[in-house]
Formats: structure tokens, C-alpha cells, sequence
């Protein structure tokens, strides 16, 4: 039960981990800094480059999100253990840091000289990539186990 409440818990987190500033970035020290999220960056990304946009929306948002919901209807026996391999490479694919290469690109295309700060978002929405990893693993581990206890020909 608490591996399908940790799961249920991304579909929140997630969502707020979009919304959230990852970095702080501006024109050196005299100059205020801007919050760049996820939303945000890929903003910037569909104005400067779609293609690049349409793959990191892929998996900053949409990747982990169908990973987290499939894991969600295996957990709930809504789906079959035998799309856990599916899952797990969505899961793959959920990389932050290909969204966050993607943003440096697209900084270093328009900014010369600037500062970046890490923000708390970064740490929430690599938190997110990370649990769903782990739980994906977690669930798949249990599955094995619940497949063990079953009696034959079932």
C-alpha cells in the first residue's frame, strides 16, 4: 500500500516539480535574476527551436508522467505486470538532464554572459525522476514476488 501511495504522490508532485523554479539566471551580478521552470524553459525552447521542444516535452513531461500513471494501474491490478518493461524504459527516457541540457543550450544561445543559481525545483523535480525509478523497480520486485506465492495454473 505505501509503494502505491508513493506513486498516487508523484501524479501531485510532479505537476508542482513543473511549475517550480529550477534555476535563477540573469546578466551578471547587477542585474535581477529570472526563474526559469520547466514550463517556463520549454516555453523558450517552442519560441527558439520546436523540434528540441517537442523532444524534451516528450521527456520532461509526458514520459514520466505515463510512466508514473502506468505503474499506478499495475500497482491497482488495472494493468498487467507484464508492461513493467514498458514502464521501465518510459522510465529511462524520464531523464531530467535531458531537459536540463536542453536549457543550457537554449541559455547559451542567448546569454553571454550570465549567472545561474540553482533553485529548489531542480531538487524536487530530480527528487520526482528518482522516485518514480525507484518505485518502478519496488513494484516490479513485488510483482515477482506476488507471481512466486501464486498457485500453479493460475
Amino acid at each position: 500500500m505505501i509503494l502505491r501511495l508513493a506513486n498516487l504522490a508523484l501524479l501531485v508532485l510532479y505537476p508542482v516539480a513543473w511549475f517550480a523554479p529550477l534555476v535563477r539566471a540573469g546578466f551578471l551580478p547587477l542585474f535581477g535574476l529570472s526563474e526559469i521552470s520547466v514550463i517556463t524553459g520549454l516555453q523558450s525552447l517552442w519560441s527558439r527551436d520546436v523540434f528540441l521542444a517537442l523532444v524534451v516535452t516528450a521527456f520532461a513531461l509526458f514520459a514520466p508522467y505515463l510512466k508514473t500513471i502506468g505503474l499506478a494501474l499495475v500497482q491497482w491490478r488495472l494493468l498487467d505486470a507484464r508492461a513493467l518493461p514498458v514502464l521501465t524504459v518510459l522510465g529511462k527516457l524520464a531523464m531530467a538532464d535531458i531537459f536540463l541540457i536542453a536549457l543550457y543550450i537554449t541559455l547559451a544561445k542567448g546569454i553571454s554572459y550570465a549567472r545561474i543559481e540553482v533553485a529548489w525545483g531542480l531538487y524536487l523535480f530530480t527528487f520526482c525522476i528518482l522516485a518514480s525509478l525507484i518505485l518502478g523497480l519496488l513494484t516490479e520486485r513485488q510483482m515477482r514476488g506476488l507471481e512466486a506465492k501464486a498457485p500453479e495454473g493460475q
